[in-house]
């Protein structure tokens, strides 16, 4: 089974992300609150995938993925970002500093549950 770590500060979207991703298909989810709460759950397993926002209290969505990205033990991890950040410029950075994909909020079920399995199956 894979194993999704969903951070997000929304309780509400976080509960919304997990229904979506568990609908997708036989995956494990864990969730984090802030980017603080998913750096202490790395070490704790081996995630297939993390789903990230951006805008978050304290370490911020791009801040974990640059994490995720620099440090050998996490690096082959791939990310989606889930945002309401929607200009070019915000999907570019993201892409740019290691996301495998970049979701707007309000997004679509089937649309993430897509792209998950397009990420997963790379």
């Amino acid at each position: 089974m894979k194993s999704i770590l969903i951070v997000e500060d929304s309780a509400t979207t976080r509960s919304l992300i997990r229904a979506v991703v568990e609908e997708a298909g036989e995956f494990e989810t864990v969730e984090a609150s802030t980017g603080f709460e998913a750096l202490k759950q790395l070490p704790a397993r081996n995630f297939d995938l993390i789903i990230t926002d951006i805008n978050m209290p304290d370490i911020n969505g791009l801040e974990l993925i640059n994490f995720v990205k620099t440090d050998s033990r996490y690096q082959g991890i791939p990310m989606i970002i889930i945002s309401t950040e929607k200009s070019d410029e915000d999907r570019k950075r993201g892409i740019a500093m290691g996301a495998s994909a970049y979701i707007t909020k309000p997004f679509k079920a089937k649309a993430l549950q897509e792209t998950i399995n397009k990420v997963l199956t790379a």
